[in-house]
């Protein structure tokens, strides 16, 4: 028997070209799917080694810390020692002024022209009361400090007079600050 195909010839062509169309688009998709899994497969394993390196990073940052500690406590420490170590410089600074300040004191008085009553250092202040036969010999003692390489800012606070064994002497008040000079006087490095 014999078949005979009734449909024209350009369907069958249609027909077939179409098959082919679709099977190459079948084909395309399951390429592309294909592509789509090996790059995400090669993703997966970026990420992976991305997570491994960074769980060794952070293994290795965590066996720091210790030594970062350490550090932080030596910084500590030596930030304690440094203020230690000023507070006793300063300590001794101001021992030393008290020390150099009164003899400085005691050197610019006048002992046959007057006396002093009492002295009192705050920090870098310093008072001072006395008698004295007349105001020359007080102005002459104020002179005297300001050339003091530790005093400065000489000023009478008080004048008066009193009577002292039937004579009338001048009653004085002063205040000054003291400080360590910039540079250590002659003298007192030849004692050094």
């Amino acid at each position: 028997m014999l078949k005979i195909n009734l449909l024209p010839i350009r369907q069958l062509k249609k027909r077939a070209k179409a098959t082919q169309q679709l099977f190459g688009m079948v084909l395309l998709f399951l390429l592309v799917l294909a592509l789509l899994a090996v790059a995400g497969v090669i993703q997966a394993q970026k990420i992976n080694t991305l997570k491994t390196d960074i769980a060794q990073l952070t293994a290795e940052k965590n066996s720091y810390a210790p030594t970062l500690k350490k550090i932080a406590d030596f910084k500590k420490d030596i930030e304690e020692l440094t203020r230690k170590t000023e507070i006793i410089n300063k300590l001794k600074t101001d021992s030393s002024l008290t020390v150099r300040v009164l003899d400085e004191v005691a050197n610019k008085v006048d002992n046959q022209r007057m006396w002093l009553e009492s002295l009192q250092q705050d920090n870098s202040v310093l008072r001072l009361s006395g008698i004295a036969l007349d105001d020359q010999t007080v102005a002459q003692f104020m002179d005297n400090l300001k050339e003091s390489p530790f005093v400065q800012d000489v000023a009478l606070s008080g004048s008066s007079q009193k009577s002292v064994s039937g004579r009338n002497l001048k009653s004085f008040e002063l205040n000054c600050t003291v400080s360590q000079p910039v540079e250590p006087p002659a003298d007192v490095t030849a004692v050094n």
